[in-house]
C-alpha cells in the first residue's frame, strides 16, 4: 500500500454567519486509511464532509486530494477525481429502479448504456443487491436503501468513500453486516472515511478516530484511546455532577 496522502484538510474552516462549524480543521490520509469521525450533534461533521466533496466552499483553509487543492472545485469535478460520498438523508431516486439508480452514478465516466449498465450490476452485486436490481428504489428496505447510497457512491469509480451515518436506523444484524461491506471495500483498497454515532461501530473499525466537538477536532488516536479520554467523555455526556 502506497503511503501517498489521498486527502487533507489544512486549517479547513466553515462559518455560517457568526457559526463556526468547523473550525482550523487538520488532517491527512493515506491511500487505503479508514478513518471514523465521531462527535455529538451538532459537532460539525456532516459539514466537514460538504466541505471535503464540495457542497459547501471553505471560509479558510484547504481540501487537498492527491497534493492538489481541490477547494474551488464543484462536487461533480471532485466526484470525477475520485471522491465518492452518502449522505445522512438518502438522495436515491425513490421512482427508479435500483440498477437504475446506479446507472446515473456510471454514466460519469461511462458514455454508453450498456456500459453503465454492466457496471452498475456489477456495483449491485458487489454490495449484495443485485437481486433487487428491478426494484424500485422506494420499496426496498432501510437496509437495502443503506447498501444502494453506498453503490451510487461506488458507481463513480471512487478511491475515497465518505459514508455519512450510513447505519443510523439500522438493527444490530444490518449493521454487522454494513461493517462487513465496509471492511470488504477497504480491504479492497479503498480510503475510506466514516461518520458514525454508534461507538460500536467505531470499536468494530479498530481503525483511527477523530472526535470532533464544536466544530474543532478534540482527539485523534485508536478508538480504545479516544473513547476513554475524558474531553471526548464530557463531549457525550456532560460534564459530571459536583
Amino acid at each position: 500500500m502506497s503511503d501517498a496522502t489521498a486527502l487533507a484538510a489544512e486549517n479547513l474552516t466553515k462559518r455560517f454567519g457568526g457559526l463556526t462549524a468547523v473550525g482550523g480543521l487538520n488532517f491527512s490520509l493515506r491511500r487505503g486509511d479508514l478513518l471514523s469521525i465521531i462527535g455529538p450533534n451538532g459537532a460539525g461533521k456532516t459539514t466537514l464532509f460538504n466541505l471535503l466533496t464540495g457542497q459547501h466552499p471553505p471560509s479558510d483553509g484547504r481540501v487537498i486530494h492527491e497534493g492538489r487543492d481541490i477547494s474551488a472545485l464543484a462536487p461533480e469535478q471532485r466526484a470525477r477525481l475520485g471522491l465518492g460520498r452518502t449522505f445522512q438523508i438518502s438522495k436515491t431516486l425513490t421512482s427508479m429502479t435500483a440498477l437504475e439508480n446506479v446507472m446515473i452514478g456510471a454514466f460519469l465516466h461511462r458514455g454508453k448504456l450498456a456500459a453503465a449498465a454492466e457496471h452498475a450490476m456489477h456495483i449491485l452485486d458487489r454490495v449484495g443487491l443485485a437481486r433487487r436490481a428491478s426494484v424500485r428504489a422506494g420499496t426496498l428496505t432501510l437496509s437495502e436503501r443503506r447498501r444502494l447510497e453506498i453503490a451510487r457512491a461506488l458507481a463513480l469509480d471512487c478511491s475515497v468513500l465518505l459514508l455519512d451515518e450510513v447505519m443510523a436506523g439500522l438493527n444490530q444484524r444490518e449493521v454487522d453486516d454494513v461493517i462487513g461491506l465496509v471492511r470488504q471495500l477497504h480491504a479492497e483498497g479503498l480510503t475510506v472515511l466514516v461518520i458514525e454515532h454508534n461507538l460500536k461501530v467505531v470499536r468494530a473499525f479498530e481503525n483511527r478516530v477523530i472526535v470532533m466537538d464544536f466544530g474543532r477536532m478534540i482527539a485523534d488516536g485508536t478508538p480504545d484511546k479516544v473513547l476513554s479520554d475524558p474531553q471526548v467523555v464530557e463531549a457525550y455526556l456532560g460534564k459530571k455532577a459536583e
